[in-house]
């Protein structure tokens, strides 16, 4: 199926918001998934896999524990606490790379340092073992296969963009992963009530006709 972007974003912030993230860690979310699938990748299925890893339990274990170090914790990363951290930290791409840890679904970085980047005016290169990718702000050009987790992974502001990727304006997410993301969105419905019954279709309880 095919599903245009303001769909998969909105999608993609009520299934975060229903894994137990906050609202405003889901936005971020949902903007990064909607980047993603604008590239050609599937972030609906990068969104999913990270939904069912669960660290909404327990966020503040899964962010960078020391922000003047390598950026890592005890257990795995979660790409969202940690690209907002991003965020918020890009003017220390000015003076030197910063190192990431143990990240799980690094994929749901890139959105993160393309903001990044357009925040420094300037390209912003992410490496992996096996993997590099540089992004403009507005696009992106990968090498290589990102892996579900990334042992070490090296941001820094520099590189160019020769071949990126063609900008898409629908998505077609994989049909388990779209799944995963409406069950989780799901849980952010209010249940019906009786007096929502009522009011809901047609002449409900009464006719007065």
């Amino acid at each position: 199926m095919s599903y245009a972007l303001n769909e998969v974003e909105a999608t993609a912030k009520r299934a975060t918001r229903g894994a137990g993230y906050d609202w405003g860690l889901a936005e971020e979310a949902a903007k990064a998934t909607r980047w993603l699938c604008a590239q050609g990748l599937d972030g609906a299925a990068v969104l999913a896999s990270l939904l069912e890893a669960g660290y909404a339990a327990d966020l503040s274990a899964h962010v960078p524990q020391d922000l003047q170090a390598e950026w890592k914790a005890a257990v795995p990363l979660c790409p969202l606490g940690t690209g907002a951290t991003l965020s918020d930290c890009a003017a220390q791409l000015k003076s030197a790379p910063l190192a990431i840890g143990l990240l799980s679904q690094p994929a749901m970085i890139l959105p993160f340092a393309a903001l990044t980047a357009r925040q420094l005016g300037t390209c912003v290169t992410i490496v992996s073992d096996g993997f590099q990718a540089v992004t403009d702000g507005a696009a992106l050009q990968c090498e290589g296969v990102l892996p579900e987790t990334a042992a070490r992974l090296t941001i820094r502001a520099a590189g160019s963009l020769s071949n990126p990727y063609p900008t898409r304006t629908r998505a077609e997410p994989e049909e388990a992963a779209w799944a995963v993301l409406n069950r989780y969105a799901h849980k952010t419905y209010a249940p019906a009530t009786e007096e929502s019954r009522r009011l809901g279709a047609g002449a409900g309880l009464s006719d007065n006709d």
